[in-house]
């Protein structure tokens, strides 16, 4: 029997701010072979915010895309603290793209506290860049997993949240807006953080009940935290399964199934 994670909202979020909680570097070689990089968005630069490139999994040919968190300040300032620009969001449709040409599934890792708000990232389009991938992935005519891996915020996740299947590692969290940033908006106050991420229903179970996830990966056989190989097994072998199954669909069928899945989330009935 899985265990069952006790952990409020608050606790996971300070868990996966931990800096030594596992990033995407720790888990790229335990789950693919070969893996090689690819950079830039043809147009203003690369964004260390976002890695992307191909490898295999478990020889199948993949294309990995996965917004990076650092440990250390010299990793978090060439991740602009895993928060991307508008031309990290547009090498992923890049690369995507190029994956939809090679018939290669796609496979995207969220972790962001959202996408970076500044001056010159509005200038160059943010909000672009944002919208763009959402329609665009929408139609993508191949196969897309997506995994968050710990902080899912905002539209800085969605811009990768766009798939035929989601699935949420059992301590993180997806959000339509940073519990800080919640507060501040509803309450005028950015102290009441952890009243705000108690109530805004964003874990994992929240997700898979709402319809949003459709599954959630263990971290641990125990309440161990950080555990890099068990995660990294768990990992593997359900993007194993799920891409396998995602494969073997006719592509029409699973567009449909895409645009279905999207349309159902937010679907309520008000009593009378």
């Amino acid at each position: 029997m899985a265990k069952i994670n006790m952990r409020t909202a608050w606790e996971r979020q300070m868990l996966i701010r931990d800096k030594t909680r596992p990033t995407i570097h720790d888990y790229l070689p335990l789950i693919f072979e070969d893996f090689y990089e690819l950079h830039g968005d043809r147009g203003v630069g690369d964004d260390g915010a976002i890695l992307g490139g191909i490898g295999r999994l478990n020889g199948r040919p993949v294309t990995v895309i996965a917004e990076v968190k650092g440990r250390n300040i010299e990793e978090n300032k060439a991740s602009n603290f895993a928060m991307p620009h508008p031309e990290g969001y547009r090498k992923a449709l890049r690369l995507a793209k190029q994956a939809e040409k090679f018939h290669r599934p796609v496979i995207c890792f969220i972790d962001t506290p959202g996408a970076f708000c500044g001056v010159e990232a509005e200038k160059r389009g943010q909000g672009e860049a944002i919208a763009r991938n959402l329609a665009e992935f929408m139609a993508l005519k191949t196969p897309v997993v997506s995994v968050v891996l710990g902080e899912g915020g905002s539209g800085g996740a969605l811009a990768l949240g766009v798939c035929d299947a989601l699935a949420m590692l059992e301590n993180a969290l997806y959000s339509v807006i940073s519990p800080r940033g919640a507060a501040s908006i509803l309450w005028k106050d950015a102290s009441l953080e952890q009243e705000a991420c108690e109530v805004l229903h964003i874990t994992a179970e929240d997700m898979v009940e709402f319809g949003v996830a459709e599954a959630i990966i263990s971290e641990s056989d125990t309440d161990a935290v950080n555990d890099l190989d068990k995660i990294s097994e768990n990992l593997k072998e359900y993007l194993v399964k799920t891409i396998s199954e995602k494969c073997e669909k006719d592509i029409d069928l699973l567009l449909k199934e895409r645009y279905t899945k999207f349309r159902k989330i937010g679907v309520f009935s008000e009593a009378r």
